[in-house]
């Protein structure tokens, strides 16, 4: 993987930074962080806590399904380095790890997040605008949960950054709406590329508010007749060779 961020980046990454890169109809070149061989991260320009990011295929595809086994792989692979970026990022100030348990790690075994300690992390994909996805352009939502900072306080048993991903503090595609048409209004007269022309995405996606006490538990027998009726669909799909 190769990183635009860093000075000391290969030829091949600089001259792949001096393309355009979109996010949907977006130009965010210059919000670009990280790219790879499918896939790039951004920073976000309405992150919901401190390190939210993004994680996207270069080829806009608007549905997860759209990509291929190996824009698959790659993609995660990101979000894992990610990850890895933003806990010794915003982990390690708050619980360093000792030299020990770093030592004992071979090239070929990167460390795991949990080892880096000091938090946790939001992984998300709104797949699909009825999901609350505001840019047509696959996109992995990476959220730091700072221990002591940001992280889901215990008491509550509903995490506000589910309620905020698909309100208008979560709404990336409004922002970056407003964001290309304020500049467009400011350049009056010069070609911009401001995306989906005069309708600003809107959010969406929430789950209704259910009670814990209204959720029961179903039984083994009902369960085993959907995980059937499931095996029935793949084994379909199977015969048709999707």
């Amino acid at each position: 993987m190769s990183s635009t961020s860093s000075s000391a980046a290969q030829p091949g990454a600089q001259q792949l930074q001096k393309k355009p890169i979109y996010f949907g109809p977006f130009e965010v070149t210059n919000q670009v962080f990280l790219t790879t061989a499918h896939s790039f991260a951004l920073v976000n320009l309405k992150p919901l806590l401190p390190g939210h990011v993004l994680v996207c295929p270069l080829v806009p595809h608007r549905r997860l399904t759209d990509l291929s086994p190996v824009e698959v792989t790659d993609l995660f692979t990101a979000v894992q380095r990610v990850q890895r970026m933003l806990a010794r990022h915003y982990f390690l100030p708050f619980a360093p790890r000792s030299s020990s348990s770093s030592s004992s790690l071979s090239p070929s075994q990167p460390p795991a997040v949990e080892e880096e300690h000091g938090g946790s992390f939001n992984i998300a994909l709104q797949d699909g605008p009825e999901a609350g996805q505001t840019v047509a352009h696959v996109h992995v939502h990476v959220i730091p949960r700072i221990r002591g900072a940001t992280a889901k306080p215990a008491s509550t048993s509903t995490d506000a950054v589910y309620e905020q991903m698909a309100s208008e503090e979560g709404n990336i595609g409004g922002a970056l709406w407003d964001r290309d048409h304020r500049q467009l209004r400011e350049k009056k007269g010069e070609n911009n590329h401001n995306g989906d022309g005069d309708k600003r995405p809107v959010p969406g996606g929430g789950f209704p508010s259910i009670e814990d006490a209204a959720r029961v538990a179903r039984g083994m027998e009902e369960m085993e007749e959907e995980a059937g009726v499931y095996k029935r669909v793949l084994e379909l799909m199977e015969a048709e060779g999707l």
